[in-house]
């Protein structure tokens, strides 16, 4: 089974380069965040006609995430409970016995902004979540987009960016917070001392200079984490592909066997 997350930074905008993506990648289940579109926009058709099921939980022209299947899939939750101002930013489904959960989490824009402290909230309803209705001896994965750069080898600069956004000890503590409730980041545990990106900025040749940052991430549980073989951030599809415009971040990959 190969599974995925990717911010594809506007789906209407991106539909052709996802579908390329799909075709020449063939993963499993995906969590897509930052749809850009409200539910019924979504191009289910297309995306059908690529050989998925999907589930959405959209916004218009803001935030919207949603779980692609080659199996069927059964919708366990829409949204955040208490943090419904925030938006539509996550999505959780069940494929056979697996438990998949897909979150673009909030931003937090910079530790002066209203949003920060809002978005250590977030963290903390998102663990009071787990605790109350989720089970770490259960396969589960936790995938997105989480605006937390995890530990200072995943920043280009950290140097410079320790103590701004998501950089804080504050939102590394949230992150951390996940970890300990049963989950182990897959790309950290195959590739404990790789520095590797998911994110850069369209401004200022930020990829060509790979001035990046790891924010995008897989999480499994036990049982998950034992069977993967393989994880890997696709920056080959951080490049412009047949004409097409590629999102800031990368897709990030595992494979479990």
């Amino acid at each position: 089974m190969k599974i995925a997350t990717w911010n594809v930074n506007g789906l209407r905008a991106r539909l052709d380069f996802v579908l390329h993506w799909l075709r020449a990648r063939e993963p499993d289940i995906v969590g897509l965040q930052e749809l850009k579109l409200a539910d019924e926009v979504f191009p289910a058709d297309e995306i059908r006609a690529a050989g998925y099921h999907a589930e959405i939980y959209g916004q218009k022209s803001w935030n919207g995430v949603a779980i692609l299947s080659r199996e069927p899939l059964t919708v366990v939750r829409r949204g955040l409970p208490g943090q419904q101002d925030f938006g539509s930013r996550l999505i959780t489904a069940s494929v056979d016995d697996l438990s998949f959960t897909t979150v673009y989490c909030p931003n937090g824009k910079s530790i002066d902004h209203k949003d920060y402290p809002r978005k250590l909230a977030w963290f903390d309803c998102l663990r009071q979540l787990l605790d109350a209705h989720h089970d770490p001896e259960r396969p589960t994965v936790l995938c997105g987009d989480f605006n937390i750069v995890p530990a200072p080898i995943d920043s280009w600069n950290e140097l410079a960016l320790a103590g701004h956004i998501f950089h804080t000890a504050a939102e590394r503590t949230r992150l951390q917070c996940l970890v300990e409730w049963g989950f182990t980041d897959l790309f950290r545990q195959h590739l404990p001392d790789t520095q590797f990106f998911s994110w850069w900025d369209y401004r200022a040749g930020a990829f060509h200079r790979n001035h990046g940052l790891r924010i995008d991430l897989l999480l499994g549980t036990p049982s998950v984490a034992a069977q993967v073989c393989h994880v890997e951030i696709d920056r080959e599809y951080r490049k412009k592909k047949d004409g097409l415009t590629a999102s800031d971040h990368a897709p990030v990959i595992a494979e479990l066997s």
